[in-house]
């Protein structure tokens, strides 16, 4: 239904979005994550061309909507946007909100719009609001007042930007209620959304959007679980990182230290944990000194907010072996380490060499 070849959107000097291929089928619901700042609204608003893109083609249903002859008028009614702020007419009612598309861009009677605005309220359960204001409803009444307006103008496609974003966590909930009915009602939706739980739930597909590409896609069973690629991974199970860099042998270890510590604190590690850190660090880079004239080592502490794993990596040269088993058994730094950390494992590939260890929960 939706392709997208090469689409670039640059502001200025600054590029959005590099490379973006996609496609969304008819009837599919298609969830869109990823870190902010890294173009998934941007994405959606190339789609129904509120931005222009730079370059690159859109085809929908076989209609390129960035030829100059194409009636942008009649895409934006065939795919229809909710957006994060509502965009309620503050000064019309409810019911006049939904009827006045309708009436005028798809010449309905007023009877005819009214009726089938009744029903969509009816739909989203805001029957009993027709006669109120925006001002007089919740964010999430208002939000289901907007999803049924996009309805009312009887859209192919709905694009969400993040639809709960403004909204407490109760009114969350009536929203995502209303989005699951349209998807188990066949509606082709395109979702950006930070529900994590919500996209697995409702979608046949997720894009995970990240450097202004669709870094990873595939069915939610694979991207929640088992994603291939290392950011999609650390993006799902909220992995926070501390790094440092070591260039030489005379590195500062009071500076990594006090990093390390600042990291720790600002996630609630207890101090046990944190000695534990620092400790492997402090003994892991001196058997990695003699390699560190061959080139930088570089420190990862990864923390995961989901699981309370914690794992500390180390990356090095392609040619640099496993410190760990050429210090020996008998070293005492190499047996501090091994006591402490658990699954040490090491891995080389063209690019690098790779030290990682999990610590145990705190």
């Amino acid at each position: 239904m939706i392709t997208v070849q090469h689409l670039v959107k640059r502001f200025g000097d600054l590029t959005v979005l590099k490379d973006v291929n996609a496609e969304i089928r008819r009837g599919e619901v298609v969830s869109i994550i990823g870190p902010s700042g890294c173009g998934k609204s941007t994405f959606l608003r190339c789609l129904n061309l509120l931005e222009q893109p730079t370059a690159g083609s859109i085809t929908i249903n076989g209609v390129d909507v960035m030829d100059p002859a194409a009636d942008v008028a009649l895409l934006r009614q065939k795919m229809n946007m909710v957006f994060q702020s509502f965009n309620l007419f503050s000064h019309l009612t409810v019911l006049e909100n939904l009827t006045l598309g309708p009436i005028r861009l798809k010449g309905q009677t007023r009877d005819q719009a009214e009726t089938r605005s009744m029903e969509l309220l009816r739909l989203v359960g805001m029957a009993e609001k027709a006669d109120s204001f925006p001002d007089e409803l919740s964010g999430g009444q208002k939000q289901r007042v907007a999803i049924a307006r996009c309805l009312a103008m009887e859209p192919e496609i709905i694009l969400f930007d993040e639809p709960t974003s403004a909204l407490d966590p109760t009114m969350v909930r009536e929203v995502l209620s209303v989005i699951r009915r349209l998807a188990r009602d066949g509606m082709t939706m395109a979702i950006v959304t930070h529900e994590m739980e919500f996209a697995r739930d409702v979608s046949n597909r997720v894009f995970y959007m990240d450097e202004g590409v669709v870094y990873e896609e595939g069915p939610p069973e694979v991207i929640f679980t088992a994603p291939t690629r290392e950011k999609t991974w650390a993006f799902i199970n909220r992995v926070r990182t501390c790094s440092y860099q070591i260039e030489t042998p005379d590195y500062d270890l009071y500076a990594i230290n006090a990093q390390v510590e600042e990291f720790c604190e600002k996630h609630v590690l207890s101090r046990k944990l944190c000695d534990n850190i620092l400790l492997i660090i402090e003994e892991t880079l001196s058997l990695y000194r003699p390699y560190l004239q061959r080139g930088p080592v570089k420190v990862h502490v990864d923390y995961s907010e989901k699981t309370g794993e914690l794992k500390l990596v180390f990356d090095a040269a392609p040619d640099a072996d496993n410190p760990i088993e050429t210090a020996g058994e008998d070293d005492l730094g190499s047996m501090l380490i091994q006591n402490i950390a658990r699954n040490v494992s090491f891995h080389i590939d063209d690019e690098r060499s790779r030290l990682e260890m999990l610590l145990p929960a705190q």
